[in-house]
């Protein structure tokens, strides 16, 4: 690798320090460098907060180098007034004369706007180092802003033999498929995005809380579909902890920390759904619902990546794991659990 590759690698290592903190703010990471040597870094840490150019400017310790410095930048430094000034202005003032960025930004009211503002001041501009791996890094964002929809992540724990589920009319409570080491990992991801949606029968059937318990982090908005409104009310969903959405065909009043949103159930709710996570800036959302759930969204082709838990055991009958297609990017053993990360070929 280059040495120009690697700083833009260091600034890709750093905008993941903001995961789960950015949304729906695209996570950048930003280095400063003079001589062949980094001098500053910084990352945007949280929605709101400073951007990562704004914290890696100021990290330097002696500001006359950044007249003879390389910015180095994942993404494209803003030109708007939005939370916080823009940073193009930022580094045409710190008279910085060379920013070298991942990729363009997507978001309409930047794309290019930023490089152009720049190139307007004499600032030498290259765009392009690493372009596929900030776009992966960022593909929460990408996705938003080009699909006009939040990324969607599947997620199912399965038996060796294939299944999801028992047969409830048998068994009325849920058996743990996967172990202790899986379940952290869930709570990680769940820290990381912004959503998580679950159908009726999982919250009827499993009573699930859908928080963030076993690891440090944000807690996602939960969401839950019920047309009719006949989940009890005293499900953990409805304990008014945490924000909750409710998918619904009726009209009901909202109160503390739950939210009734009206969909029209007699057309694909699938698009609706979307549509009002994407009005409400909903970057990404785990679907964690049963069959029926996942297998509308497959069906449908509305996923980006599946995470598929396999655990040691065998049910023998019950609810049959969804089929999946698609690229696998990781496969990963969880002590006595398998993890496969598929991710759509479309």
């Amino acid at each position: 690798m280059s040495t120009p590759a690697i700083f833009m690698q260091r600034c890709l290592e750093l905008a993941l320090l903001g995961m789960g903190d950015t949304a729906p703010n695209p996570m950048v990471g930003c280095v400063i460098v003079c001589n062949g040597v980094i001098i500053g870094e910084g990352y945007h840490e949280k929605y709101g907060g400073p951007h990562a150019e704004v914290n890696a400017i100021n990290s330097v310790r002696t500001a006359e180098l950044l007249a003879q410095s390389t910015l180095y930048v994942s993404l494209e430094p803003c030109a708007h007034y939005g939370k916080t000034p823009p940073c193009a202005d930022l580094i045409i003032a710190n008279r910085i004369p060379r920013v070298v960025i991942g990729t363009v930004d997507p978001f309409a009211t930047i794309a290019g706007k930023g490089i152009e503002r720049m190139q307007k001041a004499g600032i030498e501009v290259e765009v392009g180092l690493l372009e596929a791996e900030c776009r992966q890094g960022n593909r929460r964002f990408f996705t938003f802003h080009e699909k006009k929809r939040p990324y969607i992540l599947l997620k199912w724990a399965q038996t060796l033999d294939g299944f999801i589920d028992t047969d409830r009319s048998e068994t009325l409570h849920p058996i743990w498929i996967t172990n202790a080491l899986s379940k952290r990992l869930v709570h990680k991801q769940r820290s990381e995005e912004s959503a998580i949606l679950i159908g009726t029968n999982t919250a009827k059937y499993d009573n699930p809380a859908l928080t963030v318990r076993e690891w440090t982090g944000n807690q996602p908005i939960r969401m839950v579909i019920d047309r009719t409104g006949r989940l009890d009310s005293t499900l953990h969903l409805f304990d008014h902890k945490t924000l909750t959405w409710v998918f619904t065909g009726i009209e009901k009043p909202d109160s503390k920390n739950l939210k009734y949103i009206t969909l029209d159930f007699d057309r694909n709710i699938l698009p609706q759904l979307l549509s009002e996570l994407y009005s409400h800036d909903i970057l990404s959302v785990i679907v964690e619902g049963g069959s029926e759930l996942l297998n509308s969204f497959l069906e449908s082709d509305l996923w980006d990546e599946a995470f598929v838990y396999t655990g040691n055991q065998f049910f023998g009958k019950g609810v049959a794991a969804p089929n999946i297609s698609g690229d696998t990017l990781a496969i990963e053993m969880l002590d006595d659990c398998r993890l496969h990360v598929i991710r759509n070929k479309v």
